[in-house]
């Protein structure tokens, strides 16, 4: 994408968010958001082929880049680590407009757009992960973002029906769902540790010791080495 292709998707974006309310993440908001724009309703769709979807993604992005970027100005070395990713998923939510989140949950909730609701919730979560320093390089690095993955999006569908003053009700949720993974965690160190039970989940553990982080080309996120079979 060029320059000005960049410059016209964030006006497109902007402009869209006043239409959102109304006809949702649509062909309608895109249509509409270009000729607020001034924009041909032909570059348009081609800077957004998917219309709405390719909008709402967008807009996620967009939420992810405005975390990470609140998340860079946050003093992280006087948190423990689970409140680490609790600022990260609530600033996450903090920046969003409820409004925009909850159309764009309606639209993701379709069968066939479930693939890039998977993918947008794994992105966040990654994003996460990476901006706290992560550096699993096994099963973990799959096994963090794939709860993180459903904190956050189970977190999202409570924010959105949350009336409590300052969504005091969701970041109390929040804060039970980060618990529960740290207890899993714990859970799982003292497995690895016991004679006993380690022998007892001694293959899915041995899975999941062989599989890698993404690191090159492939259809699939990662690898799986195979070794010690």
């Amino acid at each position: 994408m060029t320059t000005d292709q960049s410059n016209a998707a964030d006006r497109l974006l902007a402009a869209a968010l006043s239409h959102v309310p109304f006809d949702g993440w649509s062909a309608q908001t895109l249509a509409a958001a270009a000729q607020d724009c001034g924009l041909d309703l032909a570059l348009a769709q081609a800077i957004y082929p998917r219309g709405g979807l390719d909008l709402g993604l967008a807009y996620h992005r967009q939420g992810d880049a405005a975390m990470l970027s609140a998340l860079a100005e946050a003093d992280l070395e006087a948190m423990r680590y689970s409140e680490r990713v609790t600022l990260a998923v609530r600033l996450r939510l903090e920046a969003a407009d409820r409004e925009a989140v909850r159309h764009a949950a309606t639209l993701m909730a379709l069968p066939q757009n479930a693939p890039e609701a998977a993918r947008a919730m794994w992105n966040t979560a990654d994003a996460i992960w990476n901006a706290l320093g992560d550096t699993s390089e096994d099963g973990n690095w799959y096994s963090k973002r794939m709860i993180l993955s459903g904190v956050y999006s189970s977190t999202v569908l409570y924010w959105l029906g949350d009336e409590s003053a300052d969504h005091a009700d969701t970041w109390a949720f929040l804060d039970r769902r980060i618990a529960g993974v740290m207890s899993f965690e714990k859970t799982k160190a003292k497995v690895k540790a016991s004679p006993i039970l380690s022998g007892l989940f001694a293959m899915p553990l041995k899975v999941m010791d062989t599989l890698r982080k993404p690191g090159g080309a492939g259809p699939m996120p990662g690898a799986w080495t195979g070794e010690g079979r």
